[in-house]
């Protein structure tokens, strides 16, 4: 869709059609149905109207993501998993291990009362889904291409810049345009960043025997290893490596790059037979200072960017995408419009904890097993060796792998 005039209004304008824009969309069509809201999803890539069945097509070296049982639940409350579940590979067993030291732990999903701890879906897949459940909504609409080149925040509203597409104000502006928003920028919003120097190697492999639905995780001293279980024998790779050492490690000719994940992951999953494309990217914990002004919430990666050791940022944002929506509800219920910033401040306040606890979580994982002292040394593999005994703390772990 593209604006038929050049000044058009809106109740909420979503600027990012991604993962994170997207379901939230999905999520806020009850709520617009409800209160006869207008809300737009501003997506600079163009929107096709092909049934996803159709046009997807399942790729090796496509990128993928984890998604915790807990978003799951959230996807099957929005009716979408029915569809995402095709493509969605589940994880029975999380497998923890140091490599070079005694001791690791399995947490399983059994022991959950689950069918699986999370589930492995390709990027590709999991977007055909969100957009096709955007099409079937009548008070969500989708401006596709169109470029925000900026935004004038006012005391009655906000006003999106849409170049030749005109002007855009709304009573609320969702920032969901990932990690590196210029917008956020052009706002003033700065961020507290720490950098791990680091980096994610990616790739996909292709293994010599069935992966059984387990993931591993594996420490080294130079970064963690985790293999994710995606269809048949394949497994994603998320390999991270010191600032030094990962240019080496991407210019291995493929035999020798699995050589050496065999090396650091040992052969409990048997050979690696085939790697695809490789991709990296730098680690960094990126939080926003501000998550919400007036008229104004930022989501998503746009607000914080996690180490992906543990897996949590897309499920940390989703949860997020939850409790925006519940309290754009009570909002509404009490007569408050969608950018009331009192209203936006709950939200916040409602977040901060969660937040908190995640990014700790993964912060002090790194912290634990990037560091090479021999003592430390001791102590992780004591604390894997009472991981497997102690079921109560394996399974606090394991629920917060889930995301509950």
């Amino acid at each position: 869709m593209t604006l038929t005039q050049k000044t058009d209004r809106c109740d909420i304008a979503i600027v990012g059609g991604g993962l994170v824009g997207a379901s939230l969309a999905v999520a806020l069509e009850p709520l617009a149905r409800a209160q006869q809201w207008d809300v737009r999803v501003l997506e600079a890539k163009p929107f096709s109207d092909t049934p996803p069945e159709q046009r997807w097509q399942p790729s090796f070296d496509a990128r993928s993501s984890a998604l915790a049982w807990g978003t799951r639940e959230i996807y099957q409350q929005l009716g979408l998993w029915t569809m995402l579940s095709r493509h969605a590979e589940p994880i029975k067993t999380i497998h923890v291990s140091d490599r070079g030291h005694l001791g690791s732990t399995r947490m399983q999903a059994s022991e959950q009362g689950v069918d699986a701890l999370g589930y492995v879906v390709p990027n590709s897949w999991l977007g055909h889904t969100l957009w096709h459940g955007l099409k079937q909504g009548e008070h969500v609409k989708v401006m596709a291409p169109v470029d925000v080149k900026g935004i004038d925040m006012q005391p009655e509203g906000s006003c999106l810049d849409l170049g030749g597409d005109g002007q855009l104000s709304a009573q609320l502006v969702v920032l969901a345009d990932g990690g590196r928003s210029g917008l956020k920028q052009q706002l003033g919003i700065e961020d507290t960043t720490q950098d791990y120097e680091q980096v994610a190697l990616v790739a996909n492999v292709r293994l010599s025997q069935p992966h059984h639905n387990i993931a591993y995780e594996r420490f080294d001293a130079d970064g963690p290893l985790a293999l994710l279980p995606l269809s048949g024998q394949d497994m994603a790779v998320v390999w991270t490596r010191s600032r030094e050492t990962y240019q080496a490690a991407l210019a291995l000719d493929d035999r020798a790059f699995m050589d050496q994940l065999q090396r650091i992951i040992g052969h409990r999953v048997g050979a690696f037979e085939h790697v695809g494309a490789r991709y990296h990217y730098p680690l960094q914990l990126v939080q926003a200072k501000e998550q919400v002004r007036r008229h104004l919430a930022v989501l998503g990666n746009a607000a914080h960017y996690l180490h992906p050791v543990a897996g949590q940022g897309y499920n940390l944002a989703i949860r997020g995408v939850m409790d925006l929506v519940s309290t754009l509800s009570e909002a509404a219920q009490a007569g408050a419009q969608p950018g009331d910033l009192t209203w936006l401040q709950r939200y916040e306040a409602k977040r901060r904890g969660d937040q908190r606890d995640v990014i700790t979580f993964s912060d002090g994982l790194i912290r634990m097993f990037a560091n090479a002292h021999p003592l430390l040394g001791h102590v992780r593999a004591a604390g894997l060796i009472a991981l497997s005994t102690v079921g109560p703390a394996r399974r606090w772990l394991a629920r917060r792998a889930m995301g509950v």
